[in-house]
């Protein structure tokens, strides 16, 4: 982990993903990317191309004293601390600076189901989570400590899921986390029995590791729903992370569709990291 990007929008919590990122920055010996995406009005758009661009050198101006005042933390000193200002009016291209930039992870701040305060606001987590190619952890307080010990990875063990699972695993294992994987069974169309599931967790394991070492480190939960089985048994380990594999907009693998992943990222109160299928 070499580089990581966490979106700033000078709110309280935007700020506890800035101390969580500078943590795993000191962790890892990593630069800090530190983004403010500045939207420029439609007013201001349509202008005169004269006046258009003065008042864009005005704001960028203003955004970037201001961005240099927010990053004037303690907690920072002797971190590589990058500030990028960028005029976007589509939030979804942060993964696109995260390209460019060729960062490990992105750290975000959220205030959960309620959406994120001043321009996080609406889906703007979501869409982070559905567009980024890499891992996304998503932080809901002031984190004391950046040392998860025990991860909840929930998994459906389809083929899909083996690439995100093994990203997962790599993360996990630098973090000298437990990793526990954990299959919600559903009551409905989508329920399995218990010789499908095995079946389908000795295939998967099979073509991921080569084996089945870690067979004895999953759990299978019944739920009325997945999001509900994850957080449930996360209560029950006593968790640090939940990570979860996504498939951007098409939601989940399998199971996993919808908006599985961006609802446990809203409504998690532990930190949540995903990992794009």
């Amino acid at each position: 982990m070499k580089k990581i990007i966490v979106p700033i929008d000078f709110s309280e919590h935007s700020e506890y993903a800035l101390k969580a990122a500078a943590k795993l920055a000191k962790k890892n010996n990593a630069d800090l990317l530190a983004l403010h995406m500045l939207e420029m009005s439609d007013v201001m758009l349509t202008s005169s191309e004269d006046l258009q661009n003065q008042k864009a050198i005005f704001f960028f101006k203003l955004a970037e004293q201001r961005f240099t005042d927010f990053l004037k933390k303690d907690y920072l000193k002797g971190i590589t601390v990058i500030p990028i200002v960028k005029h976007f009016k589509v939030f979804s291209e942060v993964n696109d600076v995260a390209k460019k930039n060729n960062a490990d992870i992105i750290v975000m701040g959220s205030h959960g189901s309620s959406g994120m305060k001043e321009f996080f606001v609406g889906s703007n987590t979501e869409r982070v989570v559905r567009h980024s190619e890499i891992p996304v952890l998503v932080v809901k307080k002031d984190l004391p400590e950046i040392d998860f010990e025990v991860v909840v990875y929930a998994c459906d063990f389809s083929i899909d899921s083996i690439e995100p699972y093994l990203k997962a695993k790599k993360m996990i294992e630098n973090m000298n986390a437990k990793m526990y994987l954990v299959h919600v069974n559903l009551p409905n169309d989508r329920f399995k029995s218990s010789l499908e599931i095995e079946q389908g967790v000795v295939n998967f394991l099979n073509k991921a590791e080569g084996n089945l070492d870690k067979v004895e480190s999953i759990h299978y939960i019944s739920d009325y729903t997945v999001e509900e089985g994850i957080l449930n048994f996360s209560n029950k380990v006593g968790a640090d992370l939940i990570a979860i594999p996504t498939h951007g907009r098409k939601g989940l693998a399998h199971f996993f569709e919808g908006s599985i992943s961006e609802d446990i990222a809203n409504h998690a109160t532990l930190p949540v990291m995903t990992f794009k299928i």
